[in-house]
């Protein structure tokens, strides 16, 4: 078996690979240029199985690690991700080991990341959801919270929304109705919403 061509795609860092006037892939260039292929090189079957394997894996990784430059992922995210872009099971697993122990993926890292933005902008119960759908595991959620949100953070945050919709409703029991519910899709609980809209209520009849 020989190469038979190594062509370029586009201004990128991938090739395809014909051997024997036969299209055998798309291959990175790191990979490529790790065994110094050229065109009209001989090779074997076991030789270009075990390449492709090899590719497969260079790529998924490298895919993932792409990824995790434009922000940080939970582990769910990034197997979503690669599985989109049609990785082999087998290759995600390992990318994604790789992942974790290099340390570009720590679901706690993250999660105790998300607590700390999202505390001054939702309740609870919604950070909680949002976690769990990004796959973070419930025992890493639980202690995100206990550690990063407290009650006084949570009455702070859900009482400064409070004022910001109360700014455009007025606080008759429809506006009451409409502000308990606008707080309770922010993820707050009900004791303190309660405890928000009463002092909320004070304060205006206090100017």
């Amino acid at each position: 078996m020989q190469i038979t061509e190594i062509a370029k795609i586009g201004k990128g860092k991938r090739y395809r690979l014909f051997v024997d006037e036969n299209f055998e892939g798309v291959f990175e260039a790191e990979i490529l240029a790790r065994y110094n292929l050229k065109t009209g090189q001989e090779i074997d079957d076991k030789f270009l199985n075990s390449l492709k394997i090899e590719n497969g894996d260079f790529a998924c990784f490298d895919r993932g690690l792409t990824l995790l430059e434009h922000g940080m992922k939970t582990q769910k995210q990034v197997q979503d991700y690669l599985k989109t872009k049609g990785y082999p099971l087998n290759c995600i697993e390992k990318a994604v080991q790789k992942l974790g122990e290099y340390g570009y993926i720590n679901d706690e890292n993250f999660a105790k990341e998300y607590v700390k933005l999202y505390c001054q902008k939702d309740g609870i119960k919604k950070i909680k959801f949002a976690l769990k759908n990004k796959g973070v595991e419930d025992e890493i959620i639980e202690n995100s919270l206990q550690n990063y949100l407290t009650d006084e953070i949570q009455e702070k945050t859900c009482l400064n929304l409070a004022k910001k919709k109360a700014k455009n409703i007025q606080l008759d029991g429809k506006g009451k109705q409409k502000l308990f519910a606008y707080l309770a899709g922010k993820g707050f609980d009900f004791e303190i919403i309660r405890r928000a809209v009463n002092l909320l209520e004070k304060e205006n009849m206090g100017d």
